[in-house]
């Protein structure tokens, strides 16, 4: 053998040394990347569970807001009716007294008219149907009859239960006969 070729041991070492203590600072490196990685995945997370909740907790606050709303509206409505039951039910004991048909009949159209005011307040409007074109969007055609002249051809001649908007939606169709 020639001595040139050969190394003492001493020497390799060194660089196995090197090597041995640079993988572990690679290594500490990574244990170190990947303690912040989980502490950013854990922070993630806690902040979507968090916000997943606030998001639970805001759709259980508005689904109750929507019923409170909807029960304080039903309340207000029967408040304002309230009043023209009463007048129904002093109606209905006057009838016992009267023999004459015509205060009755004045009295029971006041209570009407009051009954009517007192919806069209909250927003209720009856439709006007009869003499008008036939439209899908606001009257069921449950007829038809021979038109009495040219012109109610096609136009409702007769109105079977009124149609209803309220705050401009309909909320029941007029039932019509229409004019064939």
């Amino acid at each position: 053998m020639n001595p040139e070729e050969t190394t003492p041991i001493s020497e390799m070492e060194q660089p196995v040394e090197e090597t041995i203590q640079e993988m572990e600072t690679e290594t500490l490196e990574a244990d170190s990347q990947t303690d912040k990685l989980s502490a950013e995945v854990a922070e993630l997370k806690d902040k979507y569970l968090r916000l997943y909740a606030d998001f639970e907790n805001f759709r259980r606050r508005t689904a109750k807001e929507k019923l409170d709303m909807m029960a304080a509206a039903n309340e207000e409505l029967m408040k304002a009716v309230l009043p023209v039951v009463d007048d129904f039910e002093r109606a209905m004991t006057s009838f016992e007294n009267f023999s004459e048909i015509e205060p009755l009949k004045e009295g029971v159209g006041l209570i009407y008219t009051k009954f009517s005011k007192t919806l069209e307040a909250k927003g209720l409007k009856p439709m006007v149907a009869r003499g008008e074109t036939l439209d899908a969007d606001l009257h069921e055609s449950i007829a038809q009859f021979p038109a009495p002249s040219e012109e109610l051809k096609g136009k409702i001649i007769d109105e079977v239960e009124k149609g209803y908007f309220l705050n401009d939606k309909v909320i029941r169709y007029a039932k019509v006969v229409v004019g064939s």
